[in-house]
């Protein structure tokens, strides 16, 4: 990690204040410097498990800049999928967030962050994915959580780490860290093999 940390500038491109945590969890240093022309799109026909990879790169291409020999960009997109493949964004407004809770409620979903990871040579790119299950969740427990916390900037409704996650989420199967926006280990992984 020494070297990782004596030889490069790591910048992140996310203005997400949970993916600023989780790469501070590593000790490496790190700017966040945003994407000036971000593409958040994706051609039709995407398989759904490859579009938060697919977002992330378009966030990495939109960077506005050159790297230099020395700097290495991350970007990542987090999406929530239904058990039908269906995303879930962040929601709109509070019926939304009531909507997307219930269709997450009694079920488990894939939470998928799609990673790119850029140098001046080139880009790495992976997805990881978690399986999360909930209880049933009741309309007053839904109502409680939308009324007393922010869900708005939050694919699928709901931060794994706020009350919802401690009382209504039964099982995780995967990366708790990828769920809350950053698969740290896998991201450190790829950095350390640079």
């Amino acid at each position: 990690m020494k070297d990782l940390i004596s030889k490069y500038k790591i910048i992140l491109g996310s203005a997400s204040p949970r993916r600023k945590e989780l790469l501070s969890l590593l000790g490496i240093p790190f700017s966040i410097e945003l994407p000036t022309n971000s593409d958040e799109s994706y051609p039709d026909g995407t398989q759904y498990n490859m579009i938060p990879e697919t977002i992330a790169l378009g966030k990495s291409a939109g960077f506005g800049r050159e790297l230099g020999e020395d700097e290495i960009l991350i970007t990542a997109d987090t999406m929530v999928f239904c058990p039908d493949h269906e995303p879930l964004g962040k929601p709109k407004n509070s019926e939304d967030a009531i909507r997307m809770l219930h269709k997450l409620s009694g079920k488990t979903h894939e939470v998928i962050t799609g990673v790119a990871i850029r140098t001046s040579k080139g880009v790495t790119s992976f997805s990881t994915t978690t399986e999360v299950t909930f209880k049933e969740l009741s309309d007053k427990e839904i109502e409680y959580y939308i009324s007393n916390y922010a869900p708005y900037d939050k694919a699928g409704a709901y931060a794994i780490q706020e009350w919802i996650g401690a009382a209504g989420i039964t099982s995780i199967n995967g990366s708790y860290f990828n769920v809350v926006g950053l698969p740290v280990q896998r991201v450190y992984e790829v950095l350390r093999n640079l």
